[in-house]
């Protein structure tokens, strides 16, 4: 998602300053596109606790114990996209409130407790977030932002590999 041209005037409105090098502009921009980031960061890192706390079944320890690690890593990112905003003259937008305005992520899937419904559910925000990350890398690299770029190639690295673990479950089932 593009962020729109009042929302980045209004972020350009509330930032401090700075003696980063990079263009007013373009860290309104990058900002924008971090708060974005971070809304989705924080619905998965709810989404990984809804699975982790509600899944069952003959797989229970092994997925509970899988999307636990998943959502260690989660707030990591979420860690990550907010103190990246913040370290450009921005506010992190990261409350609970504000991460629902805002998330590009869909309504989590899981309608059960069952552990193959809880992976699906699951992968399917992890691969939707892992899209948006890889977007975000082009729009840094466009805004000649390296450091944000390099932010999100590190988060899509570890988004791939959760979900190649997740997809494993799937997978053997098919």
């Amino acid at each position: 998602m593009k962020p729109s041209i009042k929302a980045i005037q209004d972020t350009s409105r509330n930032m401090y300053s700075t003696k980063n090098d990079l263009p007013e502009t373009t860290r309104a921009k990058v900002i924008e596109l971090c708060n974005g980031r971070l809304a989705d960061a924080i619905d998965l890192h709810t989404q990984c606790k809804q699975a982790h706390w509600n899944v069952k079944g003959p797989n229970f320890i092994a997925l509970h114990e899988l999307f636990d690690k998943v959502n260690e890593d989660v707030e990591d990112y979420v860690d990550l996209v907010a103190e990246r905003a913040v370290q450009l003259g921005g506010v992190a937008e990261g409350t609970a409130r504000m991460a629902v305005k805002r998330s590009s992520l869909t309504e989590y899937k899981a309608t059960s407790a069952d552990g193959y419904e809880q992976v699906e559910a699951l992968s399917a925000s992890l691969a939707l977030f892992g899209k948006l990350v890889r977007t975000a890398i082009d729009t840094s690299d466009q805004l000649s932002d390296a450091d944000t770029a390099d932010i999100f190639t590190e988060i899509s690295r570890g988004v791939d590999k959760w979900l190649w673990m997740l997809e494993a479950h799937l997978q053997a089932k098919g």
